[in-house]
């Protein structure tokens, strides 16, 4: 996976509840240079460990995704980068690259995991320009939704 034309960097925002069909249901925002957010509709549990990681808060006990990066370590792989590279009937797509030995590996997987793994790696999050392009809202459309500040 490269970093080529096609791509760009985002950073995460936070984890916000968004109201949808009457209905609060958790997302992860990211953000690009230009300030327009991007919204992915994600699971409870993966909020939970996105917005941990974000606050730097330590759970009792490794969640699913600490424990990824233990075994990544003990294994002395590395995370390159998560690209977001396709949405197909309302479902985005994702792949982690690990380095290992100098050899880099792609692996398919959800974007809330990516981005969990990501965030506890300091690894840069991209994703596709036209899949970014096509679901980004400006700031001022976003002003109904709240943190998941405390969120459990």
């Amino acid at each position: 996976m490269n970093s080529g034309d096609n791509t760009k960097k985002v950073t995460v925002k936070g984890v916000f509840m968004i109201n949808i069909f009457g209905r609060a249901v958790p997302a992860v925002m990211l953000e690009d240079e230009h300030d327009l957010l991007m919204p992915i509709h994600i699971g409870h549990a993966e909020a939970l460990s996105i917005n941990s990681v974000m606050k730097n808060e330590t759970m009792p006990r490794p969640m699913t995704h600490d424990l990824i990066i233990s075994i990544l370590e003990r294994l002395g792989a590395e995370v390159q980068q998560v690209l977001i590279d396709e949405k197909t009937d309302n479902i985005y797509y994702a792949r982690i690259t690990l380095i290992k030995d100098g050899t880099s590996m792609d692996i398919d997987a959800r974007p809330s995991d990516c981005i969990a793994i990501a965030l506890r790696n300091n690894a840069a999050i991209l994703i596709n320009e036209k899949v970014f392009n096509e679901d980004a809202i400006s700031k001022e459309h976003f002003l109904g939704s709240r943190s998941v500040n405390g969120f459990s």
